[in-house]
């Protein structure tokens, strides 16, 4: 039976390469770097970092070689996104971040042709950023089979209108990806109603109204008033009435794709809290001599390699062309959660300098809590999961095959 958790030689060494990359190249250049100085300066080094990844062979990990990538497999592209995302542009300078990521995935499996050359191909190239338009402020979010966005048919073209929000990148991108209801009469709840429009942007009826401000401030997430916005017929992406399952597709590898950045994120924070508590002295020894300390290091360790099996084991899934949603949705569910845990223990084991500005943990701590509810709500994922679980049950009378259907 092959179990191994080794790379091969050639994967370690792209392992290797990004790490050497992101630590000597992206970080001393974006030491310091403000984007909101002189903002020519600064696109001048984030482009220019792009160019050195081109031409270091860093270039787009998630893509098949003859499309300009690295046509690495999900396994693969795990360690290259965690190493990316020691830094926050490091996915970014790969071109291999979100929601561009799941946008090159989305039209390289449903675009036409015409589509891929069109929209796909300028996106590989990272002359134009793009942004999945199906989130709104009126429904859950969580449930896509209540979108009141419409689209309504007019000759050759649709007229659509709504109000969408936490549209990532919308104010920098040059087309989007957006979910409407195309079908009244598909009720409320069913799969089907919706369809995927290509559309360019800016244009007329597409009113980007504000960058939404949260916790941890200005985020890039739009809020987005549609007024009878036309669009061409022939700007459907992936067939009419098929805008749920193209949403799903999307998201699947997306949410394990955030998880492998998350592992880093999580990883960083657990290298801080040791190094604070073998070098923090308080009452007569080290922090790291201390009980309490030690449990919430072990903790997070524990956590830590649980959270990489489970997106290990899901991407080898989506390698194989498994069904993996229950996988995807623990691992979605279980990393967010992790990564708030961890952060906030390295935070306690830093005190008030934790809290402070002085080290990246508070910033770090604050971009986390989106975590649990992106790309599905913890809850919504455990609902699938013990649905998947008691189906599995009822299936075969066992729920090995909800658990992971690994030989034990």
């Amino acid at each position: 039976m092959a179990i191994d958790f080794t790379l091969a030689p050639e994967h370690e060494e792209i392992r290797r390469r990004v790490r050497t990359f992101v630590r000597d190249t992206i970080v001393p250049a974006t030491e310091g770097l403000d984007p909101g100085g002189r903002r020519d300066e600064y696109l001048r080094v984030i482009f220019g970092l792009r160019e050195r990844a081109r031409a270091e062979g860093l270039w787009l990990p998630h893509m098949p070689k003859e499309w300009g990538g690295m046509g690495l497999g999900h396994v693969e592209l795990a360690m290259v996104q965690s190493e990316a995302a020691k830094t926050r542009l490091g996915p970014w300078v790969l071109n291999c971040a979100a929601p561009d990521e799941g946008n090159m995935h989305t039209l390289l499996h449903w675009g036409s042709e015409e589509q891929k050359e069109r929209y796909l191909r300028p996106l590989l190239a990272g002359t134009v950023m793009s942004c999945f338009a199906m989130t709104e402020p009126e429904v859950a979010g969580s449930d896509p089979t209540l979108i009141r966005t419409n689209a309504v048919r007019d000759g050759d073209e649709w007229i659509i209108n709504g109000h969408k929000w936490f549209i990532s990148n919308a104010r920098r991108a040059s087309f989007a990806i957006l979910i409407a209801r195309t079908e009244p009469d598909v009720p409320e709840g069913v799969r089907g109603a919706t369809t995927a429009f290509l559309v360019d942007l800016p244009q007329e009826g597409w009113q980007d109204v504000r960058e939404i401000e949260t916790m941890h401030g200005s985020t890039g997430h739009s809020e987005i008033v549609i007024t009878d916005l036309r669009v061409p017929d022939g700007q459907i992406l992936g067939g009419r009435g098929n805008g749920h399952r193209l949403g799903q597709y999307r998201l699947g590898p997306a949410r394990l794709a955030h998880c492998m950045r998350w592992i880093s994120q999580a990883e960083t924070a657990l290298d801080m809290m040791v190094d604070r508590a073998v070098n923090r002295y308080s009452h007569g020894s080290t922090l790291a001599e201390k009980q309490g300390v030690q449990w919430l290091i072990a903790d997070s360790a524990m956590e830590l390699y649980q959270c990489k099996l489970m997106v290990l084991h899901a991407a080898s899934k989506i390698d194989k062309g498994e069904d993996f949603r229950t996988e995807v949705s623990m691992a979605k569910h279980f990393v967010a959660g992790s990564l708030g845990r961890i952060i906030d223990r390295a935070i306690q084991v830093h005190g008030a300098l934790g809290y402070s500005t002085d080290t990246p943990l508070a910033h770090m701590f604050q971009q986390a809590r989106w975590a649990r509810f992106a790309d599905g709500a913890d809850e919504i994922h455990r609902m699938r999961i013990a649905e998947r679980t008691i189906a599995a049950y009822r299936d075969t009378g066992s729920t090995s095959a909800a658990t992971g259907g690994l030989p034990l």
